[in-house]
């Protein structure tokens, strides 16, 4: 039953959009090395079509995961670099779910050394986990391939072992007509469906009707990038191409450009630049220092100057990504 219910359904996925196709950020913390009364260190919260994963977790992150809303039905943790504030937070998470009877796997992928950084992060305490706990270690390059999307792996430059992550869809099907259906008397239910995945089909009538009359071209799915601490690179302006949202570091501000080459960070106008050339359709700076304001206004100014699809991260903020069809 629920196979057929899928199956009729399909088709109207192409002109409607209900919650669980949604693609959205939650910013747990949107600070640089330490936190502040406005902002925690690094944490990302990715939920997609009911599915939710966490990009780096700074100390805290569980308190804004409650704090905000997003719970912890996560089953995966990609972390961009084992600095302490983009992974101190793991343990005490991971002991959190223990006391909430947790029984579900979680996957813990990080660059090299991620064995031994967060399988000692695993260790701390008494208490041992009552759930498994598995650590992956990628490099550049690599595909994690899941269900209608993958997670790409690419290089990043911050004076450590480092990468990002582009979440990235599958192709879509093309949009089909519903009305154009109708009009060949194409009658609603299982037919549809397959005519959507693109089956000839065999009307009581006699007539054979084909994908070419009722449904459009392929379409491209999203693309959300996390850049994690980085410079801005050529492999990072490469993962980012065309992406729908690009979600940068911009450590610092102009003013202080040979200090972000020096500790391997981005100012606002760096990652302007980067987006601009990319192509993307919008930017959200984060890891904003210590040193500017809760709004950033300074920041915001520099990068908008390149790139006007510019908005400054502050904690708690959700990011909705649409589709471009």
């Amino acid at each position: 039953m629920r196979g057929l219910l899928v199956e009729y359904l399909s088709p109207l996925i192409s002109y409607l959009l209900p919650l669980d196709f949604m693609l959205t950020a939650t910013f747990l913390g949107t600070g640089a090395a330490c936190p502040t009364i406005d902002r925690n260190v690094a944490g990302l919260a990715v939920q997609r079509e009911g599915e939710m994963m966490l990009f780096d977790c700074g100390e805290g992150t569980q308190r804004q995961m409650m704090r905000y809303g997003v719970g912890f039905s996560f089953t995966d943790v990609f972390f961009s670099h084992f600095h302490a504030d983009h992974m101190l937070g793991i343990t005490g998470l991971v002991r959190t779910m223990g006391l909430q009877d947790r029984t579900v796997p979680v996957t813990l992928y990080g660059p090299r050394g991620a064995q031994r950084v967060l399988g000692a992060a695993l260790s701390l305490g008494i208490e041992r986990n009552k759930f498994p706990v598995q650590i992956v270690e990628v490099r550049p390059g690599d595909r994690l391939e899941r269900n209608g999307y993958d997670i790409v792996v690419f290089a990043t430059e911050h004076r450590a072992d480092t990468v990002g992550y582009a979440l990235v869809e599958h192709i879509r099907l093309g949009r089909f007509h519903p009305e154009r259906a109708r009009e060949l008397g194409v009658p609603e239910g299982p037919l549809w469906g397959r005519l959507h995945k693109g089956e000839t089909v065999t009307l009581d009538d006699g007539r054979n009707v084909s994908p070419a009359d009722l449904v459009g071209g392929p379409r491209r799915g999203r693309t959300l990038v996390y850049s994690g601490d980085t410079r801005p690179t050529l492999a990072v302006l490469e993962a980012a191409r065309g992406a729908d949202l690009l979600i940068h570091e911009a450590t610092f501000g102009g003013d202080e450009a040979e200090r972000a080459v020096e500790t391997g960070h981005s100012t606002a106008s760096e990652a302007a630049r980067l987006a601009l050339e990319a192509g993307v359709r919008r930017l959200v700076l984060t890891h904003i220092s210590p040193r500017y304001t809760r709004d950033a206004p300074e920041l915001l100014a520099e990068a908008r100057a390149v790139f006007p699809e510019t908005t400054i991260a502050r904690d708690g903020m959700m990011v909705e990504v649409p589709f471009v069809d």
